[in-house]
């Protein structure tokens, strides 16, 4: 690819993304003012809870947020992916919905060197907040990139 068409890529990347933050329901100035009735009352934010995390409106409990914190900390991205959806290491999203707490404690802190997993040993106290981490993307409930805490 050349470069301007890199630059071109991230100036689309740059646009589509600014209107990021902006809610749906934002009046433009091209828009009509809206009539004065009152604004509906706003919808519950919505709530995801397993045994093991708690989502609220995309944002986590605490013990959850530390295991992403880990997840980072190790790095597992460089081989199960920014998405946990997998690289050279399994998609984790696939794999947790079938393997036990207890196996997944082992893979992670003694590793499947013969499959290329290494041991982890470091995150031993930190290994239930990433179970409960991992468990909730591969529940779905909660979203890929980065987390905040539930306040």
């Amino acid at each position: 690819m050349s470069r301007q068409s890199c630059y071109a890529v991230a100036a689309a990347l740059a646009l589509s993304l600014a209107a990021c933050g902006k809610p749906a329901d934002t009046p433009t100035a091209a828009a009509p003012a809206a009539a004065s009735a009152p604004a509906p009352a706003p919808a519950p934010a919505p709530v995801a809870t397993g045994a093991l995390y708690q989502v609220v409106d995309g944002k986590v409990d605490a013990a959850t947020l530390a295991g992403w914190k880990a997840w980072r900390a190790a790095a597992c991205e460089r081989c199960h992916g920014p998405s946990q959806e997998g690289l050279v290491g399994p998609s984790l999203i696939e794999s947790l919905k079938s393997l036990s707490r207890d196996e997944v404690r082992a893979t992670v802190l003694t590793g499947r060197v013969e499959k290329g997993m290494p041991s982890h040993p470091f995150l031993a106290d930190r290994i239930d907040g990433l179970y409960a981490y991992l468990k909730g993307r591969s529940d779905g409930a909660i979203p890929a990139g980065r987390l905040t805490g539930i306040e």
